[in-house]
């Protein structure tokens, strides 16, 4: 596509010198946002090919998203914590803690209100993302999805309408809950390997993941 097309020629033209693990797109999409090795967030500009912006954390960075209006970026690390950054301001203006090992995936919901978040303590949290949301912002932890020894970055994701929580697991299946009442609909097999993304459709109810197994399959959400 030509996203893919852009994003090749940005990071050609000036690398992060180091292993980038996340990287998402603003609704632009002229901006792109990274995370990497090490320990700092990006921001891109697909136009102009290069890195605008720089934010330095202490750790490095495993997981990233825009907020709905991309004037923010969340990232998370090997520090267990869940940081929003203030593009404006180039500092962190709000500090999400309730994991207790590395974050592996940060997913906007639909609405822009809730990230979801995977982490290698085998939970995946829904965070409360709105400006004036109440301290504790940890509303719903979904657990059953594992991580392992081979510690890959295993990705979670929301439905299109945002009733419906996806996430990919070591153990070869792939886990799909019911956001509102958190209760497990869905343990479906079929790869060999730990599945380490999925994704849905924006629109239709179809469901893709990717495994170590080498494979992808798509299917349908029920």
């Amino acid at each position: 596509s030509g996203i893919n097309a852009e994003y090749e020629a940005v990071v050609s033209t000036q690398s992060t010198g180091s292993f980038v693990n996340s990287c998402d797109v603003s609704d632009s999409p002229t901006m792109i946002c990274s995370g990497s090795d090490d320990g700092t967030v990006r921001l891109w500009d697909s136009r102009r090919r290069h890195c605008v912006k720089t934010l330095n954390s202490k750790y490095q960075v495993t997981a990233v998203c825009f907020n709905e209006k991309a004037d923010s970026i969340l990232s998370g690390g090997i520090d267990n914590h869940i940081k929003m950054w203030d593009l404006k301001h180039s500092e962190i203006s709000l500090e999400m803690k309730g994991h207790c090992d590395t974050i592996t995936c940060l997913a906007l919901s639909p609405d822009g209100n809730f990230v979801l978040s995977n982490s290698m303590d085998n939970t995946v949290r829904m965070w409360d993302v709105r400006p004036f949301a109440p301290a504790n912002r940890c509303l719903k932890a979904f657990v059953g999805a594992q991580h392992n020894f081979e510690k890959n970055l295993i990705r979670c994701c929301w439905s299109p309408q945002g009733t419906k929580i996806v996430a990919g697991s070591s153990d070869r299946m792939v886990y799909v809950w019911d956001t509102s009442s958190r209760k497990l609909l869905y343990k479906l097999p079929g790869h060999s390997g730990s599945v380490n993304d999925v994704d849905c459709h924006p629109k239709q109810p179809i469901l893709m993941t990717a495994s170590s197994d080498k494979s992808i399959y798509m299917g349908e959400l029920k």
